[in-house]
């Protein structure tokens, strides 16, 4: 793993609150280094965690567009809202498991009495096991509730957060194991503030609360989350309500957390421009009703970027090349971020697919954000764990590949087999990731001028690699006998 000091320190000169001054930051380069985060959703949906089981929210919503998205919101952290909305099948099974007039807030004290004795340091030494630098906490999803001691009462619930204080006691844990911790809070979404039920286009704007009142609270919120915890990774979601002092907000973070990142999940919403609930209703439904019509590339689960971010957070999607701007891949290991006790074994990825992915992520600018849930006693389940460890594992052996590297000039290529390449580099050193091993242990890279290459390596293999050049081309004969692996990678010298 890479180097993760978490000290805190004020910059010798400070940025002032405008957007002139924070957005002179470059990104620290610890973020870029880091390339694997883990990513936890916990809270009171983590006592239901159930959702129905769909394949791809992205392909959800192309085929049935926002209305069908909320019918069968695979995320289980959404469970607050799905229960509420007719047809949902979520709704059905809170009825037959829970009963009907059972209230959300029925699943508090069952949390807090589960999270009381959580074993913290267990949950931290699972993420590092798994091959993370940092690791980014849900404080407060879309419900309301805090997974801290807030001073700050919610406006309609008043004191409405955790007994224990599971943000401290996780960035200790965290921070002790040699990560760096993230904190993530829902500015965008605080459903029991305005009572907020998303059914179709329409709500999805308008459930982001635009009160002066909100942005004090959910300001107030974040700056108290900087002060007592000091988080590496400061990670919005949804938007943020218009009329705040963004700019004064990232000032005060990055005059606290010298080395600070802020994700792109911060764009001022709020109805400030005088659109009534009406005619907002009335264009998410033509939206609904047009929804076959529109183009398959403007039908995705995307997020407007703020006017100042660190780093774009695409969710469940990949790119083709290499991303100028760095970029952090966002998932969990099944269709849901939150814990859901509905999923099958095929939801879950697999650690090949999982590594995969990695190497691919990496190879094109991006880290790996993935999501696990734990229970409200902390356990995260055999099922999602195991794909996490293995690819745990494979960095142990293959991590010379992926943390500290960058992108190379391009991005992938094949083999003269066919089978698929990544390429990530480091100083004089490109890694070549074989996706799938080619048909035959002899074979080279196409489209890769290898004249300058004067050593090959195999990571995880001590037994000397046989290359020679073909022309330009690098040629490359493999070990009859390999070590399992789900990518295998061949450390290039002097390319």
């Amino acid at each position: 793993m890479t180097n993760t000091d978490t000290s805190t320190r004020v910059p010798t000169k400070a940025f002032q609150p405008s957007w002139e001054s924070v957005s002179t930051r470059s990104l620290p380069v610890w973020f870029d280094d880091a390339k694997v985060g883990i990513f936890l959703h916990w809270g009171l949906y983590s006592v239901p965690a159930w959702a129905p089981p769909v394949e791809n929210i992205q392909a959800l919503l192309k085929a049935g567009g926002p209305k069908e998205m909320f019918r069968m919101n695979p995320y289980a952290e959404w469970y607050l809202n799905s229960m509420q909305v007719d047809g949902n099948p979520t709704q059905e099974h809170h009825r037959e498991v829970w009963g009907a007039g059972f209230p959300y807030d029925g699943f508090r004290p069952i949390f807090d009495e589960g999270s009381a004795t959580a074993d913290l340091d267990a949950l931290a030494s699972l993420c590092r096991d798994a091959g993370a630098n940092y690791v980014v906490l849900t404080t407060k999803h879309h419900e309301g509730f805090t997974l801290w001691p807030a001073s700050i009462p919610h406006p309609v619930k008043g004191y409405y957060h955790a007994q224990r204080d599971l943000v401290g006691d996780l960035t200790d844990a965290v921070r002790a194991h040699g990560m760096r911790m993230g904190l993530y809070y829902s500015g965008g979404y605080d459903w029991p503030y305005n009572n907020a039920v998303l059914r179709a286009a329409a709500d999805a704007a308008l459930a982001i609360p635009s009160e002066p009142s909100y942005v004090a609270y959910a300001t107030a919120h974040v700056r108290e989350l900087i002060d007592r915890y000091a988080p590496s990774v400061l990670w919005n979601d949804i938007a943020w309500p218009g009329g705040s002092n963004l700019a004064e907000l990232f000032a005060h973070y990055y005059n606290t957390v010298e080395d600070g990142v802020i994700n792109d999940r911060w764009h001022e919403s709020g109805r400030r421009d005088g659109m009534t609930d009406t005619l907002a209703k009335v264009g998410g439904e033509l939206v609904q009703r047009l929804w076959r019509f529109i183009p398959d590339d403007k039908k995705e689960l995307t997020f407007p970027g703020a006017h100042h971010y660190d780093f774009n957070t695409p969710e469940y999607t990949q790119f083709d090349d290499i991303v100028t701007k760095k970029w952090e891949a966002t998932r969990g290991v099944g269709h849901s971020f939150g814990a859901n006790h509905n999923e099958r074994p095929e939801d879950i990825v697999t650690t090949t697919e999982l590594v995969r992915s990695l190497c691919d992520i990496v190879s094109k600018n991006g880290n790996l954000l993935i999501g696990i849930g734990p229970s409200p006693d902390g356990q995260i389940p055999p099922e999602q764990q195991k794909p996490v460890l293995g690819m745990g594992r494979w960095l142990a052996t293959h991590g010379e590949g992926i943390y500290g590297t960058r992108p190379w000039t391009q991005a992938a290529t094949t083999t003269t087999e066919g089978t698929e390449v990544r390429f990530t580099t480091r100083e004089r050193t490109v890694y070549a990731h074989l996706i799938d091993l080619p048909g035959r242990p002899d074979f080279g890279l196409r489209g890769v001028n290898a004249r300058s290459v004067n050593g090959v390596r195999l990571l995880g293999v001590d037994e000397a690699i046989t290359w020679k050049l073909d022309g330009d081309q690098l040629v490359v004969d493999l070990p009859e006998r390999l070590p399992v692996a789900p990518v295998h990678t061949l450390a290039i010298e002097g390319l």
